[in-house]
């Protein structure tokens, strides 16, 4: 059985706005267990993180949320994207791509590159 790791912190809000992109709206647990499933259950969504980062980013303008009824028939909350979560979501994600890429090269370079 694989055990879970936390989110790294600075990521789940980018997690939350590429699943909201990826899976349009959802309520908060959703969010939570598509985010566990996309990283083949490796990560654990702790509610405690996840509903302070949703607040942010609906005050931020990046998400929006409406009331409604989820699944199993219960009132929930279901979030989605705005428009400026969408420039939100493209600004950060050419972060993170640059910088994996950085990272990526120093686990590429040897010794004699070096010299």
């Amino acid at each position: 059985m694989k055990q879970k790791t936390d989110v790294l912190q600075g990521t789940l809000a980018l997690m939350v706005l590429k699943t909201l992109d990826v899976l349009g709206p959802l309520h908060g647990y959703g969010i939570a267990r598509r985010i566990e499933q996309i990283s083949g259950d490796v990560l654990a969504v702790n509610q405690g993180t996840l509903y302070p980062v949703l607040l942010r980013l609906e005050q931020e303008g990046a998400i929006a949320s409406d009331w409604g009824a989820s699944e199993n028939n219960r009132r929930a909350r279901f979030y989605r994207l705005t428009k400026e979560g969408r420039r939100q979501l493209q600004v950060e994600t050419q972060g993170w791509e640059q910088t994996a890429a950085i990272i990526g090269r120093f686990f590429e370079v040897k010794a004699e590159d070096l010299s």
